[in-house]
């Protein structure tokens, strides 16, 4: 057994807490030792809801095991339901509770309670917790789902929205903006299941015309038995991204027999920040993405086709989506990478060397020590992945929320290269004073970090924040030790031309169209720093290399 310090996913019977949780009149009866109960935390610390899961615990000992775990299996069940009153009970074991052999299901028929209770068999040793929210959801679907029969009150198409639960990856918020999108062209909900939903909603599944699934790794399984069972088709995009959200209003229309024209007048920001200058910096950043299956494959694409990034890594957690990825994978030239483990995931991604990991929390902590940007866009996650305000991933408001969300990382590091790179200048100078704070701050008055009460020293003639002195003694330094240079009025050195003077610096093709990618209002800067670097190492051209050279140099510092 390999001891991990991370894991992606925990076992089934968390996952059909997820599902339990997610719905209201539905208890979850669990065989679990003492211990087990950790779960719970999940829930309430890193998600924050205000209510613990609808879970009950037989929570046995150890001298338990000596006993009749059986009855008091049933003892629990029996109280549960008292004390709860549910519309439909689950009962399953965890992982230790399967080695007792107990059978949750039989003994929960022998007690012959007045609701439905759906027996889990979920198996803890080959399966993890997106298995097991979607055996759990299809076994509440198979058990409760049908057709009312009643004649509709709302002429309007209508649909069933599957696939959120509870701590999914901001799918409270999905679902709000793709109420939104389907309300735009007319399409009624019937049921959003299994988040927010009743057994009694569970019920009328079979009343909508068509099912949306948002999540495949949750409600493939029940839409395709719906689909099977009550003829229901299945819209297969999921609108995470512009274009994708484009072709889910497209295929949403089509099945309803809609106009798309109204969703489609929404429309997103992301374009035209696509096409900002900002963006022309960020053409071509290289993105490592993992995560769960949906959500890796949905932003690969998003990064490809609508960022500009070129995608390098490509992988998911999800062994039961695995040919899926690998197909997208193909897509990109890549080989995709399908593991549980993220020591091997953080090796892919130092193999790469990308500028920008989007991936799950594990690869957020793995980013942070690399000191690559990072963003999440899967479960597993963290409390700060529930924010407080609407933070959709879905949708043309999700497709916005995406660009800040990915693109800020590479701006703030952006903004501490060009900090470390202009520390020497006059206004980031380490010295400089704030220019609100008076004319003693000004330019041209700039008192030195260190050295007590030293006198203020006059900048030189072209700006430079240069001792005198200093500059002096270099000067005659460089002038002893080689001779077939001269200083510049900036104090540095340049080869001399064939009449004695500096010879002038050239900028290679290459160079000036890196050069261009730096935005607008650093770019002078930033080429006046680099002819000063080529000018410190007596070079007359200036290279992509020593474009590179001089930004680690003024970086490092």
């Amino acid at each position: 057994m390999q001891l991990s310090v991370w894991t992606y996913e925990g076992p089934p019977h968390v996952g059909a807490m997820r599902v339990a949780t997610a719905m209201s009149g539905v208890h979850f009866v669990l065989h679990a030792p003492q211990g087990d109960t950790y779960a719970d935390l999940l829930f309430t610390m890193i998600e924050r809801r205000d209510a613990r899961p609808p879970v009950t615990y037989t929570t046995f000992q150890a001298r338990d095991l000596g006993g009749d775990t059986a009855e008091l299996f049933q003892t629990t069940l029996a109280d549960a339901y008292a004390r709860f009153s549910p519309q439909a009970l689950l009962v399953g074991s965890s992982c230790t509770a399967e080695l007792i052999q107990d059978d949750p299901g039989g003994l929960a028929r022998a007690l012959d309670l007045p609701v439905p209770v759906i027996p889990l068999e979920l198996h803890s040793y080959q399966r993890k917790e997106n298995w097991g929210a979607a055996e759990t959801f299809y076994a509440l679907v198979r058990a409760l789902a049908g057709k009312s029969g009643a004649p509709r009150a709302d002429a309007r198409p209508s649909c069933n929205v599957l696939g959120p639960t509870a701590l999914g990856f901001r799918h409270r918020d999905d679902v709000v903006e793709v109420r939104r999108l389907l309300k735009s062209m007319g399409v009624a909900v019937n049921v959003v299941a299994p988040l927010g939903a009743s057994p009694a909603d569970v019920a009328r599944l079979g009343d909508a015309d068509f099912n949306v699934v948002l999540y495949p790794e949750i409600a493939g399984t029940a839409a395709r038995w719906l689909k099977k069972t009550f003829g229901q088709p299945i819209v297969e995009t999921v609108p995470i991204g512009v274009k994708a959200t484009e072709r889910f209003i497209a295929e949403v229309a089509a099945l309803a027999g809609v106009d798309p024209a109204p969703a489609l007048a929404a429309g997103s920001r992301l374009p035209w920040y696509s096409r900002s200058v900002d963006s022309n910096y960020l053409t071509g950043k290289r993105v490592f993405v993992f995560g769960d299956a949906t959500h890796a494959v949905a932003a690969a694409r998003v990064a490809r086709d609508e960022f500009g990034f070129a995608v390098v890594g490509l992988g998911t957690y999800s062994r039961e989506q695995a040919r899926e990825v690998r197909a997208a994978a193909a897509e990109f030239g890549l080989d995709a990478l399908i593991t549980d483990d993220s020591l091997e995931v953080e090796a892919a991604i130092v193999a790469a060397a990308p500028e920008l990991v989007l991936g799950t929390q594990m690869e957020r902590h793995v980013a942070k020590r690399l000191r690559v940007a990072c963003a999440v866009i899967s479960s597993p996650v963290h409390v700060q992945d529930f924010p407080a305000r609407h933070s959709p991933q879905m949708g043309f408001e999700g497709a916005n929320v995406l660009w800040d969300t990915w693109v800020h990382p590479l701006m703030m590091g952006l903004e501490e290269h060009l900090l470390g790179m202009f520390r020497e200048d006059r206004e980031f100078h380490d010295g400089a004073g704030a220019s609100h704070l008076g004319a003693s701050h000004a330019a041209g008055s700039v008192l030195l970090p260190t050295g007590g009460n030293r006198a203020p020293i006059p900048a030189s003639r072209d700006g430079t924040r240069v001792s005198a002195q200093r500059k002096d003694e270099g000067e005659s330094a460089a002038r002893a030790s080689n001779p077939s240079f001269v200083p510049t009025s900036s104090g540095h050195l340049l080869p001399v031309g064939e009449k004695g003077e500096p010879a002038q610096i050239l900028w290679t093709p290459d160079a000036e169209r890196e050069l261009k990618k730096i935005p607008f209002f650093v770019r002078g800067k930033a080429r006046r720093n680099t002819e000063a670097f080529a000018e410190l190492g007596g070079l007359a051209e200036i290279t992509l290399e020593t474009l590179y050279d001089a930004k680690a140099h003024f970086g490092g510092r």
